[in-house]
């Protein structure tokens, strides 16, 4: 008589559905560290490189190093 009043387990797609809820759930996370990384720290990089490579020159970078002595070829 006791054994009437006990609820059955539910074991049947137990793991099924603990797997379906971790995977949305790791789709979910790792959606968000992508977005973090290229809003936080790609895009502000490519900026960064943007912004020195338009006022570069490299002739004039070259001919201060040319008379700081690195180069031993350059004439």
């Amino acid at each position: 008589m006791a054994s009437g009043t006990l609820a059955k387990l539910k074991m049947r797609d137990l793991l099924a559905k603990r797997l379906r809820i971790h995977i949305v759930r790791a789709f979910i996370v790792s959606l968000r560290v992508s977005a973090l990384y290229k809003f936080g720290m790609a895009e502000p990089r490519n900026k960064a490189y943007a912004d020195f490579y338009r006022n570069y020159d490299s002739m004039k970078d070259f001919e201060e190093m040319k008379k700081a002595g690195i180069f031993q070829n350059a004439k």
